[in-house]
Formats: C-alpha cells, sequence, structure tokens
C-alpha cells in the first residue's frame, strides 16, 4: 500500500477487496467490544477505557497468535505517519476544545512550566541517564540523535487514569494542572522530537543545544500564532455569514475542517500540527461555539470528544495487540536479565525525570504567588499527585518511538526493536500497574477532597476599578498613579492581573468581531 497507506495489513488475504475488509471489521468489532466493557467497569472507577483497551488488545492478541500459530498478534499492522495525520488531530484538538479556559489561564504560567521547562529537564535526565547506563547493561548501537530520541519519546506523558478520577468541580486547581500540562506537555515532546530530527549530530555541541532551543521557540510560537489565526477566521467567517439560517450541518462542518486544515498546514511547513490545532480548538470554543445555533452546540461537543475517545481507544487497543508482536521479541537478540534492566532503568529515569521538575516548579508558584489574596498554593500531596500523573506514558510515546525506530511500522534493526518493545512494555507497565494505584493514591492523599473545597482552588477575586487600563480623558498624573498601582500587582500576582486586562480586552474588541459570550453571560462557565 505504500508508506502513506492508512494500514499494512499482516495477514495476506491476496487482492479480493472482501477478504481485505475482514481485518478491519474485526478490528471495528473489538473496539464496540472494549466500549461495552468500559461502559460496565465505568461505576467502579479503578480502570478507563486505555486500561481495558490494553487488556482487551493483550487478550485478542493472544486469541490471534494463536491463530496463525506463533506468526503473528496484529490484526493491522501500524503506521506511525498516519497516527500524525489521521488520530492524532481529534485527540488534541478535543482536548483545546473543551479545556475549561477560565482555570487554564488562570494557572497559565505554572501549567506552561510544568508543560515546557518540565519536558526539557525530563528530557535531558532521560537522554543523560540512558547514553550512561544503557552501555553498562551491555546495550550498545544506538545513535546521539536516538538518545536525544529518546529524552522527548518517554517525556511525554498520559494523564487519562488521573483525570478520570480527580473532578473538575471538587478539585478546579489541580484538575486544571494536571489536564492542561498533559496537553502542553505532548505537543512540547512532539516539538522537542522534531527539532531534534532536524540536528547535525555530527557537529553536536553546546551551541547545538542552544540551536535546539531556539528551534524549539520557533516552532512553539509560529504554530501557536497559526492556530490562534485559524481560530479566529473560523468564528469571523461563523458571525457574519450565520450558517445556521440554512444547515448546522455546515456550522459543524466548517468548524471541523478548518481545524483539520490548521493542522495540516502546521505540517506542510514543518510547524507542530499539535500546537496548532490544540490553540485552534481554544480559539473556537471560546468565540466560534457561541455563534453557532444551539443544536450545533451540543452536536459539536458531543461529536468531537466522540472522535478523540474513539482515536485513543484504537491506539491502546493496538498497544495491546503489538506487546505480543512475536517478530520484535525476536529481532531483540537481548537477554531476559539485560531487557529487564532496560525496562527498569528507563521507568526510574521516567520518574526521577519528572521528580526534577514537579517539586523545584511548584515550589518556584508558589513563591511567586506568596503575596496574592486567596491565591491558589499548591500543596505537597498536590505535587504528589501531579507527578504520579505523569509516569504514565501514552499514545504520543508509541507514535514517536516508531517513528523513530521504524520504517512502516517493521523494526529492521536488531537495537532499534529493543526501543520499540521498551517503549510498550513501558506504555502498558505504566497505565495498568500504576493506573491502578492512581484511585486509592488520590483517596490516600485527598480523602474525600475536601480540603479542595476550601479558598485555595477559587478564584482570586480582583476588583475592577483597581485594574483601570489608562484613559485619555484623565490627567497625566492621575494615569500614572493608575500605572504605578497596576505595574505593583503585576508584580504581586501577575497571572491573574494580566488575565483581568485581558478580559477586558476581549470583551471590549475581540468579542464584537469574533463573536461569543460576554463576561456577565460566560461568569459561570469554563
Amino acid at each position: 500500500m505504500g508508506k502513506m497507506a492508512l494500514f499494512d495489513f499482516v495477514m495476506d488475504f491476496g487482492n479480493s477487496s472482501r477478504e481485505q475488509v475482514v481485518p478491519m471489521t474485526v478490528f471495528v468489532a473489538i473496539l464496540c467490544l472494549c466500549l461495552v466493557i468500559g461502559h460496565l467497569l465505568e461505576e467502579n472507577r479503578w480502570v478507563n477505557e486505555s486500561i481495558t483497551a490494553i487488556i482487551i488488545g493483550c487478550i485478542s492478541g493472544t486469541i490471534i497468535l494463536f491463530i496463525s500459530k506463533g506468526k503473528s498478534s496484529h490484526i493491522l499492522r501500524f503506521n506511525e505517519e498516519v497516527f500524525f495525520i489521521y488520530l492524532l488531530p481529534p485527540i488534541i484538538f478535543n482536548a483545546g476544545f473543551q479545556v475549561k479556559k477560565k482555570q487554564f489561564f488562570h494557572n497559565f504560567l505554572t501549567i506552561m512550566s510544568f508543560g515546557v521547562i518540565g519536558v526539557f529537564i525530563s528530557s535531558s535526565i532521560i537522554t543523560a541517564g540512558s547514553w550512561w547506563l544503557f552501555p553498562k547493561l551491555n546495550f550498545d548501537g544506538l545513535s546521539v540523535r536516538d538518545y536525544l530520541g529518546i529524552g522527548a519519546i518517554f517525556s511525554s506523558t498520559d494523564t487519562v487514569c488521573t483525570l478520570q478520577v480527580l473532578h473538575q468541580d471538587e478539585t478546579p486547581l489541580l484538575y486544571s494542572l494536571v489536564f492542561g500540562e498533559g496537553v502542553v506537555n505532548d505537543a512540547t515532546s512532539v516539538v522537542l522530537f522534531n527539532a531534534v530530527q532536524k540536528l547535525d549530530v555530527d557537529r553536536f555541541n553546546g551551541w547545538s543545544a542552544v540551536h535546539i532551543f531556539l528551534d524549539f521557540l520557533y516552532l512553539f510560537s509560529t504554530s501557536t500564532a497559526l492556530g490562534v489565526a485559524a481560530g479566529l477566521l473560523t468564528s469571523y467567517i461563523l458571525k457574519g455569514l450565520y450558517f445556521g439560517r440554512h444547515s448546522s450541518v455546515r456550522e459543524i462542518s466548517l468548524m471541523l475542517l478548518m481545524a483539520y486544515l490548521s493542522y495540516m498546514l502546521a505540517e506542510l511547513f514543518s510547524l507542530s500540527g499539535i500546537l496548532t490545532v490544540f490553540f485552534s480548538g481554544i480559539l473556537m470554543s471560546h468565540y466560534a461555539w457561541h455563534n453557532v445555533t444551539d443544536s450545533s452546540r451540543i452536536t459539536t461537543r458531543h461529536a468531537f470528544e466522540a472522535m478523540s475517545f474513539i482515536a485513543e481507544t484504537f491506539i491502546f487497543l493496538y498497544v495491546g495487540m503489538d506487546a505480543l508482536d512475536i517478530e520484535k521479541w525476536k529481532m531483540s537478540k537481548q537477554s531476559v536479565w539485560t531487557s529487564m534492566g532496560i525496562y527498569g532503568t528507563v521507568l526510574i529515569l521516567i520518574a526521577v525525570g519528572r521528580a526534577a521538575f514537579v517539586f523545584p516548579l511548584s515550589a518556584l508558584s508558589n513563591f511567586m504567588n506568596r503575596n496574592a489574596t486567596r491565591a491558589p498554593s499548591i500543596s505537597f500531596e498536590h505535587q504528589i499527585v501531579i507527578w504520579w500523573a505523569g509516569l504514565m506514558r501514552g499514545a504520543v510515546s508509541i507514535a514517536l518511538a516508531f517513528k523513530q525506530f521504524t520504517y512502516s511500522g517493521v523494526a529492521v534493526d536488531p537495537v532499534h526493536a529493543v526501543m520499540v518493545t521498551t517503549t510498550i512494555i513501558v506504555v502498558l507497565f505504566s497505565t495498568l500497574v500504576f493506573g491502578f494505584l492512581t484511585k486509592p493514591l488520590i483517596n490516600y492523599l485527598l480523602p474525600h477532597h475536601d480540603h479542595t473545597r476550601r479558598s485555595i482552588d477559587r478564584e482570586p477575586t480582583i476588583s475592577k476599578d483597581r485594574l483601570p487600563l489608562l484613559s485619555f480623558e484623565e490627567s497625566a498624573t492621575t494615569n500614572l498613579l493608575r500605572a504605578k498601582d497596576s505595574l505593583s500587582m503585576l508584580f504581586e500576582r501577575p497571572v491573574y492581573t494580566i488575565h483581568s486586562y485581558w478580559r477586558r480586552f476581549d470583551d471590549t474588541y475581540m468579542r464584537p468581531i469574533f463573536g461569543g459570550a460576554r463576561r456577565n453571560e460566560s461568569s459561570g462557565s469554563g
């Protein structure tokens, strides 16, 4: 089917179109089974769809392996390019579209420090640790680019298990930090991974690290700008042309296609499609969503969430099947103890790398907000939950590993095969083991979530009178006094001061052009 084919069929069914449909039919049937079993297990909240899909994938892989007499555990062979083109966009777009913007932007600096600075710290520790420890385990053959890629691959988190246990209304601060950091973390990991791929490893030195950072800043800023532009353009079109008077289908289709167009444009210009489609989703939910009919508002939220849910379940189901891929295990040619040492080393480096930034950056965030009245503080219990949530690895790690170490889903080198199997084992272990332990840990650290209802998680009140915009109608002395007062408050509580100015600018200039609810209409919304 070629490199850009959706899937390469593992089983040889000839050229018959009917026979080629069989693998996809079976896979879709297993997906439906995941939904049913996930629903039956929903009440206990011990497991989620990710864990369910992985377990069912392992069981299905075992059955297929038995039927094929040990030849393969796959129905389909995953192509990593398809993941980035077809499966990842709906996941990230829905994350931006469904995000609670109030909490997200109130904690924006903390989220960005975790999601951006944290990835650089974690990636550096994982890269340096694997570079130093792998040879001691008699595992050689990786290039400099491979080690740098490993740092980016294992810095991508999957916070689904933790988010399903946390409650957005009971723990708004904690939920916002875990959710926001998870999305920004994935985007940063992919941007960093792409920057590493462009690096000239033959001339790797201190300046190379600076070059990676500058390349990252360029990708991050331009990708974000493209996403914002796509969201605003969509909002302007929907507000000006009012598609809903003829058909709500066109409204939904335009939002969906514009989001996907922004993603593809970002990929076309070698930017980060993840960041672009994420911020496109945020802008569309903030402006465009208010420009469509009531039926379209309900439909978009459920439709986008359903697409994201199916894509995530698909990935974890495949991961469960891929864990039993005999070809990769045979190709790795490593002893059991060496393999176990590699798996354990990676897991330890992930834990150390995460702790290296969660606790220091949390302390820094608390220090910066120490003078803010009723400002949220990240307690030690919250820090442990944030650290734990980021120990789990998911679909993005799998996709990056396939992109780094395989060609069209097939590892052609024994060393690369080891890294693919290592990634799969780490994802399986972290999702199953850490995922199962998430609920008891949170219940122990946050009993009944009572303390999270206290004022530490409430939105700090900032009087509009104390945060005025400069006025041309008043004297220079009055404006200077106001500017001095605003500057003082900016140093004391920068996030909330900037947020207040943004809300006034948004109500005065942005909403009249691009649409959206006024502040008094959306004060209680996300």
